[in-house]
């Protein structure tokens, strides 16, 4: 009877962590060509993106991440990359939902900030080193063609005004009155 019982709690508890949603989330603007990662409702950071190049758009819509993989191998156009230097992946793959999409790394940094890759979402290598320890499987991204008004500030943050930058230069040096 005490392993029934034991079962019945295991398996409530396995049901309970997995219907659980993740309160992270990343939402990235297509057109900006950003990522953004939102954790709790705050936003944590704000990346520079390579996005797909008009031949070969990113897809709209909300995905899930399905995998992580750190030191890919690329597979395409009837050849294998290993992982390393050359591999078009760099070092992290985040898989999403939407077959044969996902946020990875590049061996091309400069391409970072265009509209450049076959649709997939492409980071600086330090960048999505940092991010794929932030997420896991399970979170939520949402690529947007148009970012709604509530969200824009993430991305087109509103300048701060002089006389702001002065009071908390003057507050971070001790000379605030």
């Amino acid at each position: 009877m005490h392993i029934v019982k034991l079962a019945a709690i295991l398996i409530t508890g396995s049901v309970e962590a997995f219907s659980q949603e993740s309160s992270r989330r990343l939402i990235v603007s297509i057109p900006d060509r950003k990522i953004a990662l939102i954790e709790d409702g705050r936003l944590i950071r704000v990346y520079p993106v390579a996005v797909g190049k008009p031949s070969t758009p990113s897809p709209a819509g909300t995905f899930q991440i399905v995998s992580r993989i750190p030191h890919p191998t690329w597979y395409g156009q009837g050849q294998v990359v290993a992982p390393g230097p050359s591999n078009p992946l760099g070092t992290r793959w985040i898989g999403l939902s939407q077959r044969g999409y996902g946020i990875h790394g590049t061996n091309i940094q400069s391409s970072v900030g265009k509209a450049s890759s076959h649709g997939c979402i492409r980071m600086r290598k330090a960048d999505v080193e940092e991010l794929f320890q932030m997420v896991a499987i399970g979170d939520t991204v949402e690529l947007m063609e148009t970012v709604p008004q509530d969200l824009a500030q993430i991305f087109h943050p509103a300048p701060i005004q002089p006389e702001v930058q002065a009071a908390a230069h003057a507050a971070a040096v001790g000379g605030a009155e």
